[in-house]
């Protein structure tokens, strides 16, 4: 079977079609997605993946504001990117990020995310470059470094010039759990 992709907002998801999205999403991250990570995958655009009909793959794309080199940037900011445990392995997420990567360079000044150590390679093997340079949070309380971030926050490069190593990054969207 194909693997068939559809790119749909969050408001034009049915009712059903979030529930099953969210249920994956609970499989693959193997109860470890918080309501606050679900929350991040909303209000933006989902990529979402069948094969035979059942949801098997799913990302988000949602627009967050990056503060680099004394600028404002739109960044399309990937979000719960999974797929099923038992089509894994048949490349069927580089799909799902093809299509967001798509969005993203024709939509965004760049790309970003927070991967994981699993996912690190993936991304990687995109071409996505590791932000070396310092993170921080634009939080109620002011802006607030994000050491714990450092190294984790991964951009696709687009219209605007970036040095990953020399410059600082902040994300000016404050949200419950996980900031980046």
């Amino acid at each position: 079977m194909s693997l068939v992709v559809r790119t749909v907002h969050t408001a034009d998801l049915t009712p059903g079609e979030r529930a099953e999205a969210r249920r994956l999403m609970e499989d693959v991250f193997e109860g470890g997605l918080t309501p606050e990570d679900w929350d991040h995958c909303l209000g933006g655009l989902h990529v979402l993946g069948r094969e035979g009909g059942e949801l098997v793959g799913h990302a988000a794309l949602v627009q967050r504001h990056l503060g680099y080199d004394g600028r404002v940037l739109r960044a399309g900011y990937v979000e719960g990117l999974g797929v099923r445990a038992d089509r894994r392995r048949r490349g069927y997420a580089g799909v799902l990020m093809a299509e967001a990567e798509r969005v993203i360079d024709a939509a965004y000044d760049l790309g970003a995310l927070g991967a994981s150590e699993d996912g690190m390679p993936f991304y990687r093997q995109r071409g996505w470059l590791p932000w070396t340079g310092p993170t921080s949070a634009l939080t109620p309380g002011g802006v607030v470094r994000t050491e714990e971030e450092d190294g984790w926050i991964l951009v696709r490069p687009g219209a605007v010039a970036l040095d990953t190593a020399g410059g600082a990054l902040t994300v000016y969207d404050w949200r419950d759990g996980d900031v980046w």
